[in-house]
């Protein structure tokens, strides 16, 4: 059980952020490997990209069971709406002492918190003997390749999700304050004389001077980041899931049902899903792990049978589907 201790002044400075890296990073914790049911597929996707993909770092941090994930990872979200530019910059910019003390207690845990330590991974290890910036840039180059591959195509529509939930929870705040507004966004976050409880594998009591709280679609549970270091006395975040049926409708999944696939074949069925927005033949071979003439020649498929449109943006050429690649993708496209 977490238990963070708020005053009336702390409650009131207590406000939300959307954060694309909490996103990013949410998957690299063990619910990664297996969503919660109902997680929309490209949360599935997310580890099988992490898997193929050259992201040695990240790959090495991402956990299959208990354990820690550097908090550098997830830069504290200082605005209501941060880009994943802002935060992927903040990573990269994250103080060098920073990023070996929470490597330490990787390695050390917390265990009057009842965090085990684990030995720091090969990978891990060599990139800290070339120095925390080093760590920081490599951890900053890795997660805007995972975002582009894994996260990018659905963050429109993801955003638009959560900035709708804290929407509700504005209006549930101005119209039954806070003390209901917490107690609302899940059974295991309670808020009651003073004191923030959230159900969870940690032993951890602290008075703290706010919560930064953060909607989540990829988190199945609620949870709570905490300065592993306290050299800043950072507030902690409270994240939590956003899990009801609009998420599923707001958020298109790039699987093309098993219909359509006989139809079209897998591939070209797989690339008229993911036209959800407009892509190029690069950007599709590099979510995809195709090569480009593969792409290049199953696009060239459906535009001659009226599927999908191409036409030139600056040096890239973009497809998008017709009216018609739409339909037959909306009709007979898993849900």
């Amino acid at each position: 059980m977490i238990e963070l201790t708020v005053d009336a002044a702390g409650l009131a400075r207590s406000r939300f952020a959307v954060s694309p890296l909490h996103e990013v990073v949410a998957t690299l914790l063990p619910w990664g490997l297996q969503p919660a049911p109902g997680a929309d597929p490209w949360v599935a996707r997310a580890r099988r990209v992490l898997r193929r993909a050259h992201l040695p770092l990240l790959s090495e941090l991402a956990l299959d069971g208990p354990g820690y994930v550097p908090d550098f990872l997830t830069p504290y979200p200082c605005g209501p709406s941060p880009t994943v530019d802002e935060e992927l910059e903040r990573v990269r910019c994250t103080p060098p002492r920073r990023v070996l003390s929470e490597l330490e207690a990787l390695r050390v845990g917390r265990p009057c918190s009842g965090l085990a330590g684990s030995g720091l991974p090969e990978g891990v290890r060599r990139a800290m003997m070339r120095g925390g910036a080093h760590v920081a840039r490599q951890a900053a180059d890795e997660l805007r390749r995972y975002w582009e591959l894994a996260f990018a195509p659905h963050w429109e529509a993801a955003k638009a999700v959560l900035d709708a939930e804290v929407g509700r929870c504005a209006g549930m705040l101005a119209g039954h304050g806070a003390a209901r507004l917490f107690n609302s966004l899940h059974p295991a976050v309670e808020w009651a004389g003073g004191t923030l409880r959230v159900e969870g594998g940690l032993r951890i009591a602290l008075p703290v001077p706010m919560v930064v709280v953060v909607p989540s679609i990829v988190a199945p549970r609620p949870g709570v980041g905490v300065d592993p270091t306290r050299e800043e006395d950072r507030p902690p975040t409270l994240i939590y899931p956003v899990r009801d049926r609009v998420v599923v409708d707001a958020i298109a999944p790039a699987v093309p049902s098993a219909e359509i696939a006989r139809l079209l074949g897998p591939t070209r069925a797989g690339l008229l899903a993911a036209l959800t927005r407009p892509a190029s033949t690069a950007q599709l071979a590099a979510r995809y792990f195709l090569s480009p003439a593969t792409v290049s020649y199953h696009l060239g498929v459906l535009h001659r049978a009226g599927l999908v449109t191409r036409a030139r943006s600056g040096r890239s050429v973009l497809y998008r589907r017709t009216p018609e690649g739409s339909r037959l993708a909306r009709n007979r496209q898993a849900g």
